[in-house]
């Protein structure tokens, strides 16, 4: 599978996949590979509005800039404009899985830190309800998971 186009998904998309897609910008350019990425949640409660302001200081403060994030819901095109979905957790892939309404699309779909081989934990905590740690080890989550995203993408391509 040719990988060019990467959508990542979690529920509301002010947390965890703004911040991975951040991180994946930067590390795939500087990695040389030619993949855009994207990202958006199964709900639409926060649609318009930027990244939590706890995950922009999280992220800011390890260099990865959220500043001009704008949060969208996951739309039916999604899965014609991009090769892989990586969803957060489980619950953002049965969403995933269930608009897809076909098979093909859903084989595209996976848990983004399973498919990166960056687990444990196969799932990526919201940390949303949670204190300033919480925001700062999902950057630490991230980086490994986009790590492992860019060491499976090289392999794809040879």
């Amino acid at each position: 599978m040719s990988v060019r186009r990467v959508l990542f998904v979690c529920l509301g998309n002010i947390c965890r996949s703004p911040l991975v897609e951040a991180v994946a910008r930067r590390r795939l350019a500087e990695a040389g590979l030619d993949v855009a990425v994207a990202s958006c949640g199964t709900g639409g409660w926060h649609a318009g509005e930027g990244a939590d302001p706890r995950m922009v200081a999280a992220a800011r403060a390890a260099g990865h800039d959220l500043s001009k994030h704008c949060a969208r819901q996951l739309r039916e095109c999604d899965f014609d404009d991009f090769d892989l979905l990586l969803a957060m957790d489980r619950d953002n892939l049965c969403g995933l899985r269930r608009l897809a309404g076909t098979p093909e699309p859903a084989d595209r779909t996976a848990l983004f830190l399973e498919w990166t081989g960056a687990a444990p934990p196969l799932e990526f905590p919201d940390p949303w309800h949670g204190d300033a740690a919480g925001f700062a080890s999902a950057v630490k989550l991230a980086e490994r998971g986009v790590t492992g995203l860019i060491e499976r993408l090289h392999s794809v391509d040879r």
